[in-house]
């Protein structure tokens, strides 16, 4: 499905390299997310070249960053980017994948006991899920294209426990969101590390926002989806 080599050879130049296993994996990977697509909506991208770079490198990014470790929350992952990645990239993760969504769901189920990777699977909303036994109980938490950073840290910051963080997986509009959702981490219990940036092959721009927590998220929140939505924190 994928062109190994050249993915092999374009991971390794973005300093995320892979072996030979781990690009067989994703391969097989690529051709589930392909096959399944014409059934289903998971993905808009469906060329070879663009699932290497636009799924799988950009998950690389984020799999590859110190901080990823232990637990792992990927929030409304959809078709799985980047958490299966990351499990591929990092087997010891701890990892859960929570999306709404039954019938992606049932395609990430598949495609983990396909590829032999092991992981939880919550059909929840973030809103939700933080109000049940998942609320601070990640040691990391990521989102990639689910909501801007004033809105997706209420999703997110109350998954994560104090000490752990957030990962925030952002395009060209990162550091514009970072600075319009500064009052809302910070009102959330986290602090900002960093913004961490990287091109992928082909030059499209990629922010990684690292978001630690410091301190517990108020009892208030995360409020429900339509005030997250109409009422971003500031």
């Amino acid at each position: 499905m994928i062109e190994l080599q050249r993915f092999l050879d374009n991971a390794a130049r973005c300093g995320v390299p892979v072996d030979r296993q781990q690009a067989g994996l994703l391969d097989r990977y690529a051709a589930l997310l392909v096959e399944t697509n014409e059934k289903i909506n998971l993905t808009a991208i469906t060329d070879p070249e663009g699932i290497e770079n636009k799924h799988f490198i950009d998950s690389l990014l984020l799999a590859s960053q110190p901080e990823v470790s232990g637990s792992l929350v990927d929030v409304g992952t959809g078709a799985g980017f980047p958490g299966v990645v990351a499990k591929i990239y990092r087997p010891a993760l701890d990892l859960t994948l929570l999306e709404p969504t039954g019938k992606r769901l049932e395609f990430l189920r598949m495609v983990c006991a396909e590829l032999g990777l092991s992981a939880q699977f919550v059909k929840e909303r973030a809103e939700e899920a933080a109000r049940k036994e998942w609320r601070e109980a990640f040691d990391i938490a990521t989102a990639r294209a689910v909501a801007r950073l004033n809105k997706l840290a209420e999703y997110c910051l109350p998954l994560v426990k104090v000490g752990g963080y957030f990962l925030a997986m952002k395009a060209e509009s990162a550091a514009e969101e970072l600075e319009e959702a500064r009052g809302a981490i910070r009102r959330l219990g986290g602090e900002v590390v960093a913004l961490r940036r990287f091109r992928l092959p082909g030059g499209d721009e990629r922010g990684i926002i690292v978001i630690k927590k410091i301190s517990q998220t108020p009892t208030a929140y995360p409020r429900n989806g339509g005030k997250i939505a109409k009422s971003p924190l500031k």
